[in-house]
This record gives C-alpha cells, structure tokens and sequence, in this order.
C-alpha cells in the first residue's frame, strides 16, 4: 500500500504548522495524553501554584525533570525566577485540585500544605511530588524550559490523572 493511500484511509489532516492554524495543531499535540501536575513556589506573598501539563523526566543520573510555564502566563516570571520549586503529579480522583490552580482558581486559599527545607509549598497526598532545585531556563518560543535537579522525590499507589484532547480522564491499562 502506497503511503498516498494509507493517508486516505486513514482520514489524516496533514499541515505545516503556522500561526494560522494553531488549532490543528493543538489538536495533533492533544492526541499525546499527559499526566496533570501542580508545580508550586513560594514568594514573598505566600505560596503560589500552576497546573501543568508539561512535564517530562530528563535523566536519571543526574535526576533531572523540565517543565515549560508560557511566557505569557501572570505567573511566568515568579516560576522563572524561583530557585527551588516542587511538582506534585495528580492522582484520577484530584481533579479539583488541578482546578484549584488554573487562571482563577483558588489556589491555596484554604488547603492544607507544609514547606519543606527550602521553603517550598507541599502538598500532601499528591500521587507523587518531585522537589527540585532549578538547574537551568531555556528558551522555548512561546514558553521557557525549566530543567530542574530533583532532590528529593516521594510517590504512593494510585492511578494518575491524564489529559488528552482537552478533557481528563483516566489511564485504563490495555488487556
């Protein structure tokens, strides 16, 4: 089968990604379920979080992560500024704490959280948390790229809370 075919068949939309069609591809990256993390900082005025999506391990040794905050978030500069920082990965059922930091959320007005030794905000009960000291910022067009050294890192059993296609649901394991 020629691959001219396969492409009918398979009803595939194929583009060259320009500003005129950031939708397609926005709906091509959505095909590429992620898990839902709250990354949070703690600033002269308090604990501040943001749920993010765009989160990735680097390398194991040393034990890197990187997460990208968009340059055009209220909160970019604070996270890019931040020293130390820790990512909690969410678990099926923490759908609203994934809500609780999105633009109007209320973040940790009222929730239950400790500092860890850098001052971090954390919070318990999260499927998993990664503690990190930030190593490096890239430049990733419309985001920056954290590269973050894990210091300390702590995880249960559960299920993760995933993201594709614009909604959240849950990972089923194939039989």
């Amino acid at each position: 089968m020629s691959s001219t075919s396969s492409m009918s068949v398979h009803d595939e939309h194929s583009f060259v990604p320009d500003a005129a069609n950031t939708r397609s591809l926005r709906t091509a990256l959505g095909n590429f379920p992620t898990g839902v993390t709250v990354v949070t900082v703690l600033t002269p005025a308090g604990p501040i979080g943001m749920t993010v999506n765009s989160f990735s391990s680097v390398s194991l040794d040393p034990p890197l992560i990187l997460w990208s905050p968009a340059k055009t978030s209220s909160r970019h500069d604070i996270f890019t500024g931040a020293t130390h920082f820790a990512i909690h990965v969410l678990a099926a059922d923490q759908n609203d704490l994934s809500s609780r930091f999105t633009r109007g959320g209320l973040g940790f007005e009222n929730l239950a959280w400790d500092g860890n030794a850098e001052g971090v905000p954390i919070i318990p009960g999260t499927l998993s948390r990664f503690e990190c000291e930030r190593a490096s910022i890239f430049d990733g067009g419309d985001h920056s790229i954290l590269l973050g050294r894990v210091l300390r890192a702590t995880y249960r059993n559960g299920e993760p809370l995933c993201f594709a296609r614009g909604a959240f649901g849950r990972f089923e394991v194939a039989s």
